[in-house]
C-alpha cells in the first residue's frame, strides 16, 4: 500500500506541475510566445512566401514552419494557400469562401474555421488554386497524410512538460488561429478599421500596429498590394512580420521578391510626360488616395457654404460626405440621386466627383496608346488648374511630379 500510495502520490505531483513545474506567470509568457511563433509562421510562411510568393524562404526557416504548423494547427500547405488564394480571386463574391459581406460578420467571426474546413474538401479549389506548394516525401507521408496527428502530440508533450495546465494552454493553441485568422483577420479584416487604399473589396486595416497577429492586421494594405511582402505603408504603421523577414534576410535564410511601389518624385517637373504616366499608373492606389485627401480638403472649404442651404440637413450632409468617400463604381442608383441633389449647390464637389471618375479611367483604358493616355492626363492637369478649385490645383501640380 505504502508503495501504491507513493506512485499515486507522484503521478498528482506530476500532473499538478510536469517536468518543468511553471508559475502561473511563466504559464502566460509561455503560451503567448508559442502562440506568437505560429502567427510568424502563418503569416511568414503560408501567406506571404506560400500564398502570394512575395518572397522566397531557405528550407531551414521554411522547413521550421512546416513543423511547426504541423504541431501546433494541423494546417495543410496546399490547403491554406489555395482557399486564401481563391478568396483573393472572388473577393466579397458569393464564392469568396469566408466574405462577411456575403455571408455576415457573425458567421464569419464565429464560425470562420468550419467555413475554411468545409472549402478545403472542395478539390475544384484545391486543383485550381494549389498549385507551386510543396510535395515532398515529408509534405505526403506526414504533414498531409496525418495532418492532425502532430496536434495530438502536441497534446502530450503540454500535458507532460506542464502538468494538467497543459490542457489549458493546448486549448489556447487550437483557438488561437481559427480566432485571430478566422474570426478577426477574415471576419473584422473585411467588416470594421480604416482604408488607407480604395481597392475593389471591403478589406480594412484593423489597427496600425501589426503585432498580436504579426502585421495581419494591415488587411486593407494587403489587399490593396497582394504581392507585397510587406504589409505596412505609412509612417505610423508598424508590420512585425515585415521586421522578422527582414531579420531573416539579414541572415540569407529569405529573399524579399516584392514590396508595394514607393511614388519617386521630381520636384519643380512642369510637364506630365512618360515617366509621370508610367509612374501614376504604377501608383495608382497612392494617386487616389491622395485625391480623396483632396477631396476631404474641398469639403472643409465648401462646408460652411452648404450649411447655409436651408434645404440641406444636417444628416444628409453627413451622408453625403461618406458618399464622396466611396470609389464612385461602388456607388448605388439611390447613392447617386443624393449626390447629384448636392452637387446642384456645390458645383466644386461635382467637379471634384467628376475628375476624380475621369482620373481614374485612365488606367482602365487598357486599349489606348501611350500617346493617348499621355495626352489625356495632360488635358486632365490643364483642366484641374483652371478649375480655380484650391485642392484640385494643388494635387494636379503634384500629379504631375511623379517620376
Amino acid at each position: 500500500m505504502d508503495l501504491l500510495s507513493s506512485m499515486m502520490h507522484a503521478v498528482l505531483g506530476f500532473l499538478d506541475g510536469g517536468i518543468f513545474k511553471l508559475s502561473a506567470w511563466q504559464v502566460v509568457v509561455y503560451t503567448l510566445i508559442v502562440t506568437h511563433i505560429t502567427i510568424a509562421a502563418v503569416t511568414i510562411y503560408l501567406h506571404r512566401h506560400q500564398a502570394h510568393r512575395a518572397l522566397e524562404l531557405h528550407a531551414l526557416p521554411s522547413h521550421f514552419f512546416r513543423f511547426w504548423l504541423w504541431l501546433t494547427t494541423g494546417q495543410v500547405t496546399k490547403e491554406w494557400a489555395a482557399i486564401h488564394r481563391k478568396h483573393h480571386a472572388k473577393c466579397d463574391t458569393e464564392e469568396d469562401p469566408h466574405s462577411p459581406v456575403t455571408r455576415g460578420i457573425k458567421k464569419v467571426f464565429f464560425e470562420g474555421a468550419e467555413l475554411y474546413r468545409a472549402e478545403s474538401k472542395n478539390q475544384e479549389t484545391l486543383d485550381k488554386y494549389g498549385h507551386g506548394t510543396p510535395t515532398d516525401w515529408i509534405e505526403r507521408n506526414l504533414y498531409t497524410r496525418f495532418s492532425m496527428q502532430g496536434v495530438a502530440i502536441l497534446l502530450v508533450l503540454n500535458i507532460a512538460m506542464f502538468g494538467i495546465i497543459g490542457l489549458s494552454i493546448w486549448a489556447v493553441q487550437m483557438l488561437w488561429i481559427p480566432i485571430m485568422a478566422a474570426g478577426v483577420i477574415n471576419g473584422i479584416g473585411h467588416w470594421w478599421g480604416y482604408r488607407n487604399y480604395d481597392c475593389a473589396d471591403a478589406a480594412t486595416n484593423i489597427i496600425p500596429w501589426g503585432i498580436l497577429i504579426g502585421g495581419e492586421e494591415l488587411h486593407n494594405n494587403h489587399h490593396t498590394y497582394a504581392t507585397s511582402a510587406k504589409l505596412s505603408s505609412k509612417w505610423y504603421e508598424f508590420d512585425i512580420g515585415w521586421l522578422y523577414i527582414r531579420t531573416l534576410e539579414t541572415f540569407g535564410l529569405a529573399k524579399v521578391r516584392k514590396v508595394a511601389p514607393a511614388p519617386k518624385f521630381a520636384q519643380g517637373k512642369l510637364v506630365a510626360d512618360f515617366d509621370t504616366l508610367q509612374s501614376v499608373i504604377a501608383n495608382r492606389y497612392d494617386v487616389m488616395a491622395k485625391y480623396a485627401k483632396s477631396f476631404k480638403h474641398a469639403w472643409h472649404e465648401e462646408i460652411d457654404h452648404l450649411r447655409n442651404k436651408a434645404v440641406l440637413e444636417k444628416r444628409f450632409l453627413k451622408s453625403s460626405r461618406k458618399l464622396l468617400q466611396r470609389e464612385p463604381a461602388k456607388l448605388e442608383a439611390s447613392h447617386k440621386l443624393q449626390l447629384s441633389a448636392l452637387f446642384e449647390h456645390s458645383k466644386a464637389l461635382e467637379t471634384m466627383h467628376t475628375m476624380r471618375v475621369e482620373l481614374g479611367a485612365i488606367w482602365e483604358r487598357s486599349h489606348f496608346t501611350r500617346d493617348q493616355l499621355l495626352h489625356q492626363l495632360q488635358d486632365w492637369c490643364a483642366r484641374a488648374e483652371a478649375s480655380g478649385i484650391k485642392s484640385l490645383q494643388e494635387f494636379s501640380l503634384r500629379l504631375r511630379s511623379y517620376a
